[in-house]
């Protein structure tokens, strides 16, 4: 057995409990182990959208600057490593093994065990103090005051991108309580900044911050001028242009939102030079986020996975791919709304394949394709996304259409092999 191995068992043996939110278990753990999340600095980011995105726009500009980052996001892309990173890099599996293998070795002690996701963020504080990171960024996995990540105490800042429905059934059914959740991640005394639009997310967001004395930023949008350079996404800010090539339309406010974090970071001490700002955003790479997997024929990958997320990949196709309505390879998890996506989608896409995303939460393709077709959108169902990739990309072949692939991250990992497996 390799080391990864020993990793993957454990974690998929933790697993088997479930996700389970609260913060007990993984104290406990954490203080077992020397609460290694105290030794580090870090910002903390929550939200409904754009938390990856950020992280990976903030890594790349802190690593520019000279700085060694650790970056905790979820879920994974293609294994376990990719939620724990040191400069934009996964971490090896050796790595990875002994800090799971660590804390394991304490779990094993405790009367309840805690999750797969608590283990892996315990993990990832071990892993970054013992690699003396300068500085990490911490992605929720889901709300903030009772995600696993939220035993930091005393953050550089704080970050609530923006608040819309998902999760419903556990976050709750407006934005008020949504807005509820993440804002438990705002920290005595700790300057927080949110990027969101939503006016009763933010009187939520706010009261919180006053009650901790901590002081609420949000992007003066005045400040900021959408410019129209090909290939990029662009801002024009305070007379300097700051260009990513992270594309779509959603990257424009993410773009905005770093700039915005990186200032308060500045105004509080973290030295951040224009160059840095400028060169790391000019260089970052994301996967899964409007990505593109193949040129020929053109096979674009987006996780957009709830209707907040849709609509501005709606955006995207229209500024991006004008007539030329590509063709849609989408799987989603069944308790998205997914019964919104045919009215979103009618009039931009040409032709859906529906397949079901490995994970126990997927919506059947059957039921998706059903759902699709009513909705006057051609669709065909998968049993499996190999099958269903290939009959996509067969599709757009023999009708010189692109191909995009849209919904559950879950499905990234297939879809990426699929393509690899597509170049020869």
């Amino acid at each position: 057995m390799n080391r990864i191995q020993t990793a993957e068992k454990l974690l998929k043996t933790a697993s088997r409990s479930g996700s389970r939110l609260g913060l007990e278990r993984v104290l406990e753990l954490s203080s077992l182990l020397g609460d290694p999340q105290d030794k580090l600095k870090t910002i903390h980011i929550a939200g409904t959208n754009g938390k990856g995105s950020l992280n990976a726009m903030l890594s790349a500009v802190l690593r520019e600057q000279g700085y060694k980052v650790g970056s905790f996001i979820s879920p994974a892309m293609l294994s376990y490593n990719d939620q724990i990173r040191i400069n934009g890099i996964p971490v090896s599996n050796k790595i990875l093994d002994e800090a799971v293998v660590k804390a394991e070795e304490k779990a094993g002690k405790m009367l309840d065990h805690p999750t797969e996701f608590e283990l892996l963020t315990v993990a990832a504080f071990l892993i970054f103090s013992e690699q003396r990171c300068d500085i990490c960024l911490i992605e929720c996995g889901m709300g903030g005051d009772t995600d696993s990540t939220n035993i930091i105490k005393k953050p550089l800042l704080s970050v609530i991108t923006n608040v819309t429905l998902d999760h419903c059934s556990i976050l709750g059914n407006t934005t008020a309580e949504i807005a509820s959740h993440k804002a438990g991640i705002i920290k005595q005394g700790v300057p927080v900044f949110f990027g969101g639009d939503d006016k009763d997310a933010h009187s939520v967001i706010k009261r919180k911050a006053v009650r901790n004395g901590s002081k609420l930023y949000t992007a003066d949008r005045s400040l900021f001028e959408r410019r129209y350079d090909p290939g990029f996404t662009a801002l024009k800010y305070n007379g300097r242009v700051y260009r990513t090539s992270l594309r779509g339309e959603f990257q424009y406010e993410n773009l905005k939102n770093c700039i915005s974090c990186v200032e308060i970071l500045r105004s509080n001490g973290t030295v951040i030079s224009y160059h840095a700002l400028k060169n790391g955003l000019l260089n970052v790479h994301w996967e899964g986020r409007f990505e593109t997997l193949s040129s020929d024929p053109l096979i674009i990958f987006d996780g957009a996975h709830n209707p907040d997320g849709m609509k501005k990949l709606c955006s995207s196709i229209k500024t991006l791919f004008g007539d030329d309505r590509p063709a849609v390879l989408i799987g989603v998890l069944a308790d998205k709304d997914y019964s919104i996506y045919p009215e979103m989608l009618e009039g931009l896409v040409s032709r859906a394949f529906a397949v079901s995303p490995d994970n126990p939460r997927a919506l059947p393709s059957v039921k998706l394709a059903e759902c699709l077709n009513n909705g006057r959108i051609c669709c065909d169902s998968f049993p499996d996304i190999p099958s269903g990739f290939d009959a996509a990309v067969d599709w757009c072949i023999r009708n010189t259409h692109s191909l995009l692939v849209i919904g559950s991250i879950y499905m990234y990992k297939d879809i990426k092999a699929c393509a690899e497996k597509l170049k020869g």
